[in-house]
Parts: C-alpha cells; structure tokens; sequence
C-alpha cells in the first residue's frame, strides 16, 4: 500500500524538512508515535486537497487543528493516524522542525 504514496522533498536541512505527499485511494496510516533520537519534534500540516470520502487525521492532542486543514502538533509525543482512504486522494504539505 506504501508504494503507491508519493512524497517529494521539497526542502531539507539539518533543523527543518518540507513534503508534499500524495496518499492514494484506500491508504491509512496506523497511529504511531515518531521516534527522534533528540530535542522535540513538530509537524504543521497543510491539507491541500482532502479526500472525496475517509482520510482523516487522528490526533491524541494538537497545538492546533483549523477545519482538518491545517494542523500543528507533536508527532514525537502524541499518537496520530490517519483513517482509510475511501475515494479519492489526500494531497498534503508538511513542513517538520526539529528543536534541541
């Protein structure tokens, strides 16, 4: 199923990463915690295009969440997921700072 996502860097650094992703039709993603090796991690979401159906982001808690678009949260602390694809695609713009 991870084969069909694409992802392509956009920017990368020591401090700062930046992704638009395609996830496909009838991908999820298991909610996880992200492993950093130190400091803190953050993620800002920009959904650019949400699926016709499915597709949504589940988060154990948030900075902030505004209209499931754009969303800011610590994926090394809180566990998040997404919930299948139904129909459709999720089109997403993920910018990653990490802080010591």
């Amino acid at each position: 199923m991870s084969s069909n996502v694409k992802t392509r860097i956009l920017f990368h650094s020591r401090r700062l990463n930046i992704y638009l992703v395609r996830y496909p039709e009838g991908h999820k993603i298991v909610p996880h915690v992200d492993m950093v090796s130190e400091g803190r991690l953050y993620k800002f979401n920009c959904v650019l295009i949400k699926p016709k159906a499915g597709g949504q982001f589940i988060c154990e808690k948030n900075v902030f969440n505004l209209s499931g678009r754009f969303i800011l949260f610590r994926p090394d602390l809180y566990q998040h997921g997404v919930s299948k694809i139904e129909s459709g695609s999720r089109w997403l713009l993920s910018f990653a700072l990490s802080r010591n």
